[in-house]
């Protein structure tokens, strides 16, 4: 008996903590999740959600590229050893994608990323506008990617969102093939990486530890009890690790891919909500699956009743092949269906966004 009523008093005091936290969030919502599936395949899905239009299009970016930091004189600079296929933010951004390894890179905002002093006399600088394209460009694997991010060889810079005062404050989430995931933050002005494969789920606000600590609470009620409903960032990150690991483990991949998607519209913000007492809850814009296996890239916007996809496998990524687009319309609300890879046209690359002077 007494266990019993000690149980609402613990359960009184995650509430407690958990409304705490969500009292410091400030950030637009956005949601990712890896789903393991039969004879070892991973997918990865994530929404994107924004109190506006983010002029969202898909690209083609070719492997052979010579990018820099845009940072101005003191810029990382590197030569992409693999091609991409992404989804850009406002065209001048990498906010989503897949390389042709089977790597996906993902940015959600974050409010409470504080990210080291940049200067002449800094490591060389990276625009937060290509931190998700650096990884695609360079790596295969998460395990080769954390290696690197490791030494640090760049300072993240950031700038402020388009039409906006506030800067950018965003953490990065990588997935592959084999599974294994990391979560990479800046907090304090330091780097934090999280690396392992149990790292399923990312939303926002808070930061990665503390969402794990909430999550602890949820899991000992069981999603079949209880789960979190509302949309607010903590909820989505309960709601999405157990609905990820209850769905089925189809032997059918695309049967695993409506399945993977039926999660991630279960922690999607319905269109056009409007809730002033939460001003920065967003409505999710769009949405994509991964299936690294097949190297699929699924996109569906919240504005057409269809789901297309990008073959990975269809396209040339050499330099000859060239930069090319996909254009999603106003709202993402042009109308494709099925395999839209041969859809692309020859663009002309778009520009990360730089360092203002």
């Amino acid at each position: 008996m007494a266990r019993d009523l000690r149980r609402p008093g613990r359960r009184l005091a995650a509430c407690v903590l958990a409304a705490a936290l969500l009292a410091q969030s400030a950030a637009e919502a956005c949601t990712r999740l890896v789903y393991f599936g039969a004879e070892g395949r991973v997918m990865t899905a994530r929404s994107m959600d924004w109190k506006s239009d983010i002029a969202t299009n898909l690209w083609i970016m070719p492997r052979g590229v010579a990018r820099d930091g845009e940072t101005g004189p003191n810029t990382i600079r590197w030569t992409s050893k693999y091609g991409s296929v992404i989804a850009s933010g406002y065209d001048i951004s990498t906010t989503d994608g897949l390389n042709e390894a089977g790597l996906s890179a993902n940015l959600l905002w974050l409010v409470e990323s504080d990210y080291p002093k940049f200067d002449d006399r800094s490591k060389p600088g990276l625009t937060i506008a290509a931190w998700a394209q650096y990884v695609l460009d360079n790596f295969a694997t998460v395990a080769e990617a954390v290696a690197a991010l490791r030494q640090e060889p760049f300072t993240i810079v950031t700038d402020a969102v388009p039409g906006e005062s506030r800067l950018a404050t965003l953490h990065l989430s990588m997935s592959d093939a084999t599974g294994d995931s990391a979560i990479v933050e800046y907090i304090g002005g330091r780097q934090v990486i999280h690396h392992d494969r149990k790292y399923q789920v990312m939303t926002n606000s808070p930061i990665f530890d503390k969402q794990l600590a909430l999550n602890e609470y949820w899991k000992q009620i069981g999603g079949t009890v209880m789960l979190p409903g509302t949309n607010r960032a903590a909820d989505r990150f309960a709601r999405a690790s157990f609905y990820v690991n209850a769905i089925p483990k189809f032997e059918d991949p695309n049967r695993a891919v409506a399945s993977v998607f039926s999660v991630i519209r279960n922690v999607s913000v319905p269109f056009g909500l409007n809730t002033p007492e939460e001003p920065n809850i967003s409505s999710t814009r769009w949405r994509t699956v991964v299936d690294h296996a097949r190297k699929l890239y699924f996109f569906e916007s919240a504005l057409t009743p269809n789901t297309f996809w990008v073959d990975l496998n269809k396209i040339d990524f050499s330099p000859a092949g060239g930069t090319r687009k996909l254009d999603l319309g106003p709202d993402q609300d042009h109308l494709y269906s099925g395999d839209a890879t041969g859809q692309f046209v020859p663009a002309k690359p778009f520009t990360f966004l730089g360092v203002k002077s």
